[in-house]
């Protein structure tokens, strides 16, 4: 009768050790976020940006006409910040922005836009535009990324993003190429 309820016991314990395992294994699943500063985003893209955790707020911070801005705050901390800007068209904002991109790890050029600098924890992208009849450029910064732990995925998905994002906040924005 021991034996018996030794190996119960031991299988008990066996079994919510590998349940205990699993869960700790699995995680919370990335975010879907569809809607960000007002406008649509890839859901895919930005929720593997997005550290994991229990509850995601998105809250636009300061935003203004030509101006969109918003963060994304998981579990009651801020982590990831979006924005974009219409500026005048002989602003340089890759370069006004070099050092800042410098100090955010590597800054590489990347082929979005007119112009588009990717570094380890954000990214920047550029593109002529006309708003309200007058020539601009439209401006969108991703910052604050984290995640992906692993550098060179983290810096792909943030050329994804920008990619996939720049025109929509553009027409978002009414700053048409």
């Amino acid at each position: 009768m021991r034996k018996i309820i030794s190996r119960s016991a031991g299988h008990a314990v066996l079994l919510t050790a590998l349940l205990v395992a699993a869960v700790g294994c699995g995680g919370p699943d990335a975010f879907q976020v569809s809607e960000a500063c007002g406008t649509k985003v890839d859901p895919d893209l930005i929720g593997q940006l997005l550290p994991r955790g229990e509850e995601l707020k998105t809250k636009d911070t300061f935003s203004e006409p030509k101006q969109p801005r918003c963060e994304f705050e998981v579990d009651g901390q801020e982590v990831v910040g979006l924005r974009g800007d219409v500026v005048e068209p002989f602003i340089k904002p890759l370069e006004i922005n070099e050092r800042t991109m410098r100090r955010l790890g590597n800054p590489m050029p990347a082929d979005v836009g007119d112009g588009a600098t990717i570094s380890d924890h954000a990214a920047m992208a550029v593109q002529a535009c006309t708003y309200k009849g007058e020539k601009s450029q439209y401006v969108l910064v991703i910052d604050g990324v984290e995640d992906p732990e692993d550098t060179a995925e983290r810096r792909r998905l943030l050329e994804a993003f920008l990619r996939s994002q720049l025109p929509v906040a553009m027409e978002a924005e009414g700053c048409r190429p």
